[in-house]
């Protein structure tokens, strides 16, 4: 998830400088959501990860 969200910041602000304003906005607007859901992935998983382990 991470790595889709650094690719489409990447592409944002290839798009940027390059001047495509609909394209960057858009990439970037992505790589927010992604970014976001990564993150909240990240928590549940560590909050629910750490359950009972048994060796």
């Amino acid at each position: 998830m991470f790595r889709y969200a650094i690719i489409f910041a990447v592409i944002a602000l290839i798009a940027a400088l390059l001047g495509f304003g609909g394209v960057a906005g858009l990439s970037a607007d992505f790589a927010k959501i992604l970014l976001v859901i990564g993150v909240i992935l990240f928590v549940v998983a560590f909050v629910f990860g750490r359950g009972r382990r048994t060796l």
